[in-house]
Formats: C-alpha cells, structure tokens, sequence
C-alpha cells in the first residue's frame, strides 16, 4: 500500500496538502458517515479510513515520511529504490527489499534504477539503530570487563608470586608431575 497514492498525492506534497487530502477522505470514508450503509459497503469504508489515516500519521511526521521514502524509493535519482508513483509497474511492496513488477520478475530495490552498489546511507541507518547500539555497548562492557580482569588476575600473581612469571610456575608444575609419574 503507498501512502502518497491513498491520499492522492505525489512524493513531493507539502504537509498542507498531506492534511487538506486527509481531511478530504477522512470526512468521505468516515465509518460514522456510513453507519446506515450496508455491511459491505461499511466495511469497505472502515477499512479506507484506517487506510487514509495511516498515510496521514506516517506522511506528517517528518522521521516517519523520511524513513518510508527511504524503504520504498522516493527518489529515482539517489540510486536506490523505486518509484511508486501512478506510473509505476510495480503492484507490490514490501519491507524486505524487492517487489514484482507487471512481469512477475523479482526486482531488488538498490538495482530497479540501475542504481545499485554500497549505499552509505543505509550503512549509517542501521549503525544508528537502537539495537546495534545497545549491542556495540554491551559487546563494548564485556571487552573492558575482560581487560580489567586479565590485569586484575596479572596484578594479584605478581603480588602473591614475587619473582615468578605464571608462565614459569606453570612450567615446573608441569616438571613436578613428570618426576611424580616417574618416581
């Protein structure tokens, strides 16, 4: 479903006329409207009001609209994505990155335009998502955890072990087993 055909708009509509679309079909399809209306005809109404609401909530607010034209292609010229403007082929999106066209042909988004290739973008839209920040940090406490335990463990055999390296002590444990095995 693209929000920007629900309301009848294009990629580029200001947010008056995202809210004076909205309240044009909102007041059209409004389940109170067609309460005397059959079953049919009510939940059809119902369901193009939940339609046109949602378009409205994700197209008014700003991080909401950029991140939907970033997913679905606004922009054919950035080089990623694909239009879904009224001319487009395309019938179906969806979130996980391709969509048929009118051939029924599998079409990966980075690649519909000819665009394609790295895209920093992304590289930074998922470096700043919450859940692999939340992991950097946690893979971040445990690193440090374990350098400060190594120098801790280091620290307290150097206090307890004066003039011996582990590493030697390790070294005649190893001698004292094999004359023990011997003997």
């Amino acid at each position: 479903m693209d929000h920007y055909e629900i309301l009848g708009l294009n990629r580029k509509a200001t947010k008056g006329e995202i809210k004076e679309a909205f309240k044009k079909l909102a007041m059209k399809f409004h389940p109170d409207k067609h309460s005397g209306s059959s079953k049919s005809v009510k939940e059809g109404a119902t369901m193009r009001f939940k339609q046109v609401s949602e378009a409205y909530e994700v197209l008014m607010d700003d991080r909401k609209r950029a991140d939907y034209d970033f997913r679905y292609g606004s922009a054919r010229g950035s080089g990623g994505g694909f239009s879904a403007s009224s001319s487009s082929s395309y019938h179906y999106r969806n979130p996980y990155g391709y969509g048929y066209g009118a051939t029924g042909q599998n079409t990966w988004y980075g690649h519909a335009n000819g665009g394609g290739g790295f895209r920093v973008e992304a590289l930074f839209r998922f470096l700043s998502t919450r859940a692999f920040l939340i992991n950097a940090a946690f893979a971040s406490g445990l690193l440090g955890a374990t350098y400060v335990f190594t120098v801790a463990r280091d620290e307290l055999w150097r206090m307890h072990n004066s003039g011996k390296s582990f590493e030697d002590t390790l070294e005649s444990i190893r001698k004292a087993n094999a004359q023990g095995e011997k003997g």
